[in-house]
C-alpha cells in the first residue's frame, strides 16, 4: 500500500510517501515540504493570520497534487500544536477543506505523544525494555513512557521551540532574562515529571525531532548522510557546555554549525534549554536520537488498523475464536 501522510506542524508542512506493508518497515518513496512556521503566524489573541491561512491552504493543496501523481491509495492528514492551540482552528480548517477537498485531522497532545512513542517502540525493539520519549517540536514538548506499545504515561506541554522562541528571544536575553526562562521550563516539566518516575528510571531514553537531531549534530553525533542506522546520541554534559556557546552566537553564526537549518537558527537556544532540561529533571545522561516519530507512528497505526482489518475478513472464525 502507498501511503501519503501530510504532517501539517508547527515549524512545517511535510508529506512524506511511503510504501507500507504489514511485517515491514514504512519505506519512503518521496518527500515534499514547506516552512509553513504556523507557530510563528498567530497574531495577539491566538489566532492564525491570514497569511499563515493562506500558506496553509496553497501547500496542501500543492502536496495533494503530489500524493495524485506519486500513486498514493490514502493521504493522510494530521495537524499539530500550532493549529491545535488556535482559537480559530475550526475556520482555518474548514477553509483548507473548502478551498482543497482535504479534511485534516486535529491531534491532542497526549496522541502525538502516544503515536510518536509507538514509533520509537518499533524502532528500538522491546529490548528496550521501559523506554521514555522526549519530542520537542515547534509549538509543544511531548513527553512519553511505558514497557509496552502502548504508553502508560503520555502528555504535552507548550514548550515547542518556536513558541519559546516568539514569546522570549525576540532579542537579545541578558543573564536574569535566560534565568528566568530556563526556570520556566523547568517548572513546566518538572509539575508532572512524577507521572513518569514513580515507575522508576527507564531502561532506555530516547529522543525524536528536528530540534534533537540538530543539538546532536552540534554535540558530535553522525550527519545524516550516514544512514539512519548510525547510532546517534546527545549527551548532557556535551549540551551543558554548548549552551553558553550557542547563547552568545549570532544567527549567522548558529546557522554556520552542523546539522542546523538556516530558517531555524532562532529556535536553538530554546530548543538547548528544553533539552538540557529534560534530562536533568528525568536524571538522564543523554538521549538517543530516534529518526522514527510521529509520522511513522501514524502509519504505524494505519498497518495495524488495516491488518486487524484483513485478518478479520479473511479469517472471520480464528478472529471470534474465544480463549480458553
Amino acid at each position: 500500500m502507498r501511503l501519503g501522510v501530510l504532517d501539517i506542524g508547527s515549524n512545517t508542512g511535510h508529506l512524506l510517501v511511503v510504501d507500507a506493508h504489514d511485517g515491514a518497515a514504512p519505506l519512503p518513496a518521496y518527500s515534499y515540504k514547506q516552512p509553513l512556521r504556523l507557530a510563528e503566524h498567530l497574531d495577539e489573541d491566538g489566532a492564525v493570520s491570514a497569511t499563515g491561512i493562506d500558506a496553509l491552504t496553497r501547500f496542501t493543496a500543492e502536496a495533494l497534487v503530489v500524493a495524485e501523481e506519486k500513486g498514493c491509495e490514502e493521504l493522510l492528514s494530521f495537524a499539530t500544536s500550532a493549529v491545535r492551540d488556535a482559537v480559530n482552528s475550526d475556520a482555518v480548517l474548514a477553509h483548507v477543506r473548502e478551498r482543497t477537498g482535504v479534511d485534516i485531522a486535529v491531534l491532542s497532545g497526549e496522541d502525538e505523544a502516544r503515536l510518536t512513542f509507538l514509533a520509537v517502540r518499533r524502532w528500538f525493539g522491546w529490548s528496550a525494555g521501559r523506554l521514555a520519549v522526549f519530542d520537542i517540536g515547534g509549538g509543544s514538548l511531548e513527553i512519553a513512557a511505558g514497557g509496552d506499545e502502548r504508553p502508560d504515561v503520555a502528555w504535552s506541554l507548550p514548550l515547542g521551540a518556536a513558541r519559546l522562541a516568539r514569546a522570549h528571544f525576540d532579542g537579545a536575553q541578558d543573564e536574569s532574562g535566560l534565568r528566568a526562562i530556563r526556570k520556566q521550563i523547568r517548572t513546566e516539566i518538572a509539575r508532572d515529571a512524577g507521572n513518569l518516575l514513580r515507575a522508576g528510571t527507564p531502561h532506555r531514553a530516547a529522543a525524536t525531532s528536528k530540534t534533537f537531531r540538530s543539538l546532536a549534530r552540534i554535540c558530535g553525533a553522525a550527519p545524516s548522510g550516514e544512514g539512519a542506522l548510525v547510532p546517534r546520541a546527545l549527551p548532557l554534559a556535551e549540551l551543558r557546555a554548548w549552551i553558553p556557546k550557542l547563547v552568545a552566537m549570532s544567527g549567522e553564526e548558529l546557522a554556520e554549525l552542523p546539522g542546523v537549518s538556516p530558517s531555524r537558527t532562532h529556535q536553538i537556544v530554546p530548543g538547548a534549554l528544553v533539552a538540557e532540561a529534560c534530562m536533568d529533571i528525568f536524571d538522564l545522561t543523554a538521549l538517543e536520537v530516534c529518526p522514527w516519530a510521529l509520522r511513522e507512528g501514524v502509519i504505524l497505526e494505519r498497518i495495524d488498523r488495516f491488518s486487524v482489518a484483513s485478518v478479520d475478513a479473511d479469517h472471520p472464525a480464528v478472529a471470534a475464536q474465544p480463549t480458553q
